[in-house]
């Protein structure tokens, strides 16, 4: 009889300050959740409540770390195939330490562990074109390596932050920049609406949206990101 083939298990995302793991079970996106973000996209940020979607697991990894399995070195995202528009999005990672269901917004942030960074890439022409036939967009945002991340930061540390700057850079040149605060929808709205949906567990991981300025990335690029007071990351796109 043939053996079963064995599934590395997915290695999770570094801890800040400590030699231990977060462990991934899923990863979530909030869509369009800064105003002008929104609007640059043809939204209404008024009237819009917050959707989401996901990435495959795999596809959130240490960026400091690569991914052996699949030849992506440290430091490095590998352009994507099928797509001549690959974007950059900056975002807040929220670590769920403690799971639930229909979870009020007052103790939300009791369900926090933790918060890093992520970039969100999307193969934009692939997106619009399934927003045009009425597709699922997965094959735009849950590609190999599309979701490069910093480690996780405890809340221990660092508290829940709400403010505070999150910015971009391609190759030097500032390319997004805002604030915590210009968030649509608060972390502790985002759990609950998000809880509304399917019972969040110990590992999901929230990414909470972008700011302005998204646009595309080309081979070569370098590409600088952080958020002030939790953590920066940096890769080359080959």
């Amino acid at each position: 009889m043939t053996a079963i083939p064995l599934v590395p298990t997915h290695p999770g995302l570094p801890i800040a300050g400590s030699d231990e793991r977060f462990p991934i079970r899923r990863a979530y996106c909030v869509g369009r959740n800064y105003g002008d973000h929104a609007r640059e996209m043809g939204a209404n940020p008024d009237r819009e409540p917050p959707f989401f979607f996901s990435k495959p697991t795999d596809a959130v990894y240490a960026i400091d770390e690569g991914l052996p399995l699949d030849d992506v070195a440290p430091g490095h995202v590998p352009y994507p195939p099928l797509t001549s528009d690959l974007h950059y999005e900056v975002e807040l990672v929220v670590a769920v330490g403690v799971g639930g269901k229909d979870i009020s917004p007052d103790t939300a942030l009791e369900h926090v562990w933790g918060y890093g960074l992520g970039i969100d890439l999307t193969r934009r022409d692939v997106q619009d074109e399934a927003k045009q036939m009425r597709r699922p967009w997965d094959m735009a945002k849950g590609f190999d390596a599309s979701g490069p991340s910093s480690a996780i930061v405890p809340v221990a540390q660092i508290g829940h932050p709400d403010a505070g700057r999150i910015h971009l850079e391609v190759n030097g040149e500032p390319r997004q920049q805002g604030d915590l605060s210009d968030q649509i929808w608060s972390v502790p709205e985002i759990i609950a609406a998000l809880s509304r949906t399917i019972t969040l567990k110990a590992g999901d991981l929230i990414f909470t949206g972008t700011p302005a300025g998204v646009g595309a990335l080309a081979h070569g690029d370098v590409v600088t990101a952080g958020i002030d007071g939790i953590s920066t990351l940096s890769f080359v796109v080959d």
